[in-house]
């Protein structure tokens, strides 16, 4: 065994459980040191994991587990997200009742999401997904003091629990009519297998545990309410490191495990797409929570990357994953703000931030770009997101009328949008009632934090042919690799 093709999970785990033993004998007093400990620590293995000195390509665990550009892309945005939410942690790093606590379940959270990337594997993928969701039961009802927090909590650990038996109940019938359950292996075999009805029964159902992930319809029913209820930061992580993971598996296996299968299923991709990003858009509409109406906005933004993946092409993919990179820092930007605001007001309604564009300007501008660029308005990352999607569904648009709908409805969708997200910007700037005008601080940790997601958000607008290539080059490796997957004790340089 290469250990060396698991070092980031490996490091990770290891910081985590420093961290928890650290807790042991730092002072109550200077508990946030922890916080600079993970921090320094991800933000360490994030400059490894994005440098020359990542493991090389190469798979371990008789192919279940693999390393490529595919995992190592999302391997980079899932260190990033754990690294701005544990920054935002440190500021109310007294008010959270076992700190330590806290930011081991981010980093073990952030362990199973770095297995999601690299899983060549159904029994992996469901180990690396239950890895996740189990910690976040823990997480989202972390305010044990808030009856909103524990019914979140609830609410997740239900939903999550029968997803993940629907799931494994798949994985169970995939096996017993494949004999295997690694992704390269299937594929070889896809012609035969597409014709048993227990396979296909099979991959549906495990399909429906990634639906609930990712919160599309019809299983995104928890998502507003556990969005509203949980921690605002924990909320943050869950809008991107865990629904990045559900799109990283859902690519790994309809590309990888099942493309001729996925070819013929585009059509029902491409309706649960369109269903999926209207309903989000219309029901956001109402919403005076904007935690909800984030939630509402997650389940429109996974609609519009079902439509990259219904494209059922290297355009396509490639449009999924340069979405997926605008939108993690889009989203992170906007929680930064919505934690502060939430903590200080003990609000999350529209009206709390009523009038934030006097009393912190650095906060009502940084929601405004994460709002913006979720509306997907140029120049920034997110427009350029819905841009490449939109194309790739009209590239097929001209010969089949299903797909010239769904870019009709994408269209529409983003013109919901724009009503939902300057919502909220009116109330910041011109406010219809008299606000409490109080300056609200920001510590050096968010400030930092959103500092890096506004960045990030002007830069890959502005200059987004970077994470385009990476994409592409990532989406170029969602292809069986039947030799790759011969050779799976030690590392293969390409």
């Amino acid at each position: 065994m290469n250990y060396s093709l698991l070092s980031l999970e490996i490091l990770v785990t290891l910081l985590g459980v420093a961290v928890l033993l650290g807790d042991l004998w730092i002072p109550s007093s200077a508990r946030r040191l922890l916080g600079y400990v993970a921090a320094t620590g991800i933000g360490i293995l994030l400059t490894y994991a994005v440098g020359t000195a990542a493991p090389p390509d190469g798979t371990a665990f008789g192919g279940m587990f693999v390393v490529d550009a595919l995992s190592n892309y999302f391997k980079g945005f899932f260190l990033l997200s754990a690294l701005v939410v544990v920054l935002l942690t440190i500021g109310s790093s007294e008010s959270i009742s076992g700190y330590a606590e806290y930011c081991a379940l981010i980093l073990f959270a952030t362990v199973g999401m770095l297995f999601a990337a690299s899983a060549n594997d159904f029994v992996l993928m469901f180990v690396a997904l239950e890895l996740i969701t189990v910690t976040f039961f823990i997480l989202v009802s972390y305010s044990r003091n808030r009856s909103g927090s524990l019914e979140a909590g609830v609410k997740y650990l239900i939903m999550g629990a029968l997803a993940s038996g629907f799931m494994v109940f798949g994985i169970a019938l995939i096996f017993g009519s494949a004999g295997t359950t690694q992704f390269y292996e299937i594929a070889a075999r896809q012609t035969e297998l597409g014709r048993s009805p227990v396979f296909l029964i099979g991959l549906l159902l495990t399909l429906v545990g990634l639906g609930f992930k990712i919160a599309a319809v019809p299983f995104q029913m928890w998502a507003p309410d556990v969005y509203q209820g949980a921690p605002a930061t924990t909320t943050a992580f869950l809008a991107t490191g865990s629904k990045a993971a559900g799109f990283a598996l859902l690519l790994r296996v309809a590309f990888s495990a099942v493309p001729d299968i996925t070819a013929h299923w585009s059509r029902l991709i491409l309706g649960l797409g369109v269903v999926t990003l209207l309903y989000g858009s219309l029901c956001a509409i109402p919403q005076r929570s904007v935690k909800r109406l984030m939630g509402y906005s997650s389940i429109a933004n996974a609609g519009y990357l079902l439509l990259g993946v219904a494209a059922v092409s290297l355009n396509g993919s490639t449009a999924v994953l340069t979405y997926l990179g605008g939108y993690i820092f889009t989203v992170l930007a906007g929680f930064a703000v919505i934690a502060v605001v939430t903590a200080q007001s003990n609000s999350d309604d529209v009206s709390a931030f009523a009038g934030l564009g006097q009393r912190s300007p650095l906060l009502a501008t940084g929601l405004t770009v994460s709002l913006v660029s979720l509306a997907g308005i140029p120049p920034l990352a997110g427009f350029f997101g819905k841009f490449l999607l939109l194309k790739s569904i009209a590239a097929h648009a001209g010969s089949e009328r299903l797909y010239l709908v769904a870019l009709l409805a994408a269209c529409v969708g983003v013109v919901i949008s724009l009503y939902y997200y300057f919502g909220v910007v009116r109330a910041m700037f011109w406010p219809r009632t008299v606000a409490d005008l109080t300056p609200i601080p920001v510590d050096g940790p968010t400030r930092l934090a959103l500092g890096i997601c506004l960045i990030g958000v002007l830069y890959l607008g502005v200059f987004p042919n970077a994470l385009v290539q990476g994409a592409k080059q990532a989406a170029a490796g969602l292809v069986p690799q039947t030799a790759i997957a011969a050779q799976p004790v030690h590392a293969v340089h390409h």
